[in-house]
């Protein structure tokens, strides 16, 4: 069983998010299968932020989402930084590239996740989030929140929501995820995958 993790990042945060979801897929014995979308900044304006270049050396390694990974996985989280409470341009312009997966019907009937990370607490998080709803809906995807049955969605102060999981990085995205944002995470990759064998039966 392979769950698909599509994402983009700039300071690392979401990125953080996407790897403790992953964490909480591989737990349940399904694979966590980590693909970024593609860069089309320039490395010369990455290479002048020092915090920008520590993450791109570590996000340009993975290896980049195709439309395919929609027909090979059992099961799929998107992440996205919020881009003024919308998902990022560069994993809209992947989804929009997923029109011929999408006639082969690769999603339906599969469970799909979201994780988002916002400078402040009321910057978009809810609404990048379900911003990245829209289009699996289209491709006939189930999608899945997070429970109130996780605790850190009553105790939070920061990021995590029953659409998703996020975290609150501060105006110079300096701010990593606390324990609640990454345990919310792990518990929406754990579930995306839970479900996923459960369909699959």
């Amino acid at each position: 069983m392979k769950i698909f993790l599509i994402f983009d990042t700039r300071y690392g945060n979401t990125m953080k998010l996407i790897k403790k979801a992953k964490d909480g897929v591989d737990s349940t014995g399904c694979d966590g299968i980590l693909r970024r979308v593609k860069i089309f900044e320039p490395e010369a304006i990455i290479e002048k932020n020092e915090r920008w270049k520590k993450t791109y050396e570590e996000y340009s390694a993975l290896p980049e989402a195709q439309p395919e990974d929609f027909k090979d996985c059992d099961g799929l989280i998107l992440g996205s930084p919020t881009r003024f409470g919308n998902m990022s341009a560069p994993l809209k312009m992947f989804i929009d590239s997923t029109s011929k997966v999408w006639l082969e019907g690769a999603l339906i009937n599969k469970p799909v996740g979201f994780v988002t990370s916002t400078s402040s607490l009321h910057g978009g998080n809810e609404t990048t989030l379900i911003s990245m709803m829209f289009p699996m809906l289209h491709h006939g995807a189930i999608i899945v929140g997070i429970p109130y049955s996780e605790m850190g969605l009553i105790t939070t102060t920061r990021g995590g929501t029953p659409y998703g999981a996020s975290s609150v990085s501060g105006p110079r995205a300096d701010m990593e995820p606390n324990d609640i944002e990454l345990n919310l995470a792990f518990s929406l990759g754990k579930r995306v995958a839970e479900i996923a064998m459960k369909l699959k039966k």
